[in-house]
């Protein structure tokens, strides 16, 4: 069925509960998994949450966005790991992590992505969006969407 599952991970915990799932199918299919951590390029302004919460160089913000990102594709590679599944992981730059998760799917070739959501409503859905929306609206291939 499925050979190839991309896994893409923001580091919370809804995605940490998608990659369990992910692993644990990727496992019980004899499929390998590609984790994704999509980041915006480094600028000197630095983000809590959605708000600039101070300002630092863009070598700065780069080694933080790496340390981030080191740390997020960690937790796919130990679950794969423990499970046996075979793993890889990718970091990617985008303003627009949803083309990116998509773009990357279809660059390494899977045939499935699964990922959390973060079921944003209201407001706060309509002026951020989700970015789950936007894969399930934009893949060419299943997505799998873990609430």
């Amino acid at each position: 069925m499925y050979k190839h599952i991309l896994v893409p991970t923001d580091g919370s915990p809804r995605s940490k509960q998608a990659i369990e799932s992910a692993v644990a199918l990727a496992k019980a299919l004899g499929a390998r998994v590609t984790g994704l951590f999509a980041a915006p390029p480094a600028t000197p302004i630095l983000f809590g949450g959605a708000l600039p919460a101070g300002y630092a160089t863009p070598r700065e913000n780069e080694k933080l966005i790496a340390k981030a990102a080191d740390a997020h594709l960690a937790v796919i590679e130990k679950a794969a790991r423990a499970a046996g599944v075979r793993c890889d992981t990718v970091r990617v730059k985008s303003d627009y992590p949803a083309d990116a998760i998509v773009a990357e799917a279809r660059k390494q070739r899977c045939d499935l992505i699964v990922m959390a959501s973060h079921s944003r409503r209201g407001l706060k859905g309509l002026l951020l969006g989700s970015e789950a929306q936007k894969v399930l609206a934009n893949a060419k291939i299943p997505v799998l969407i873990h609430r």
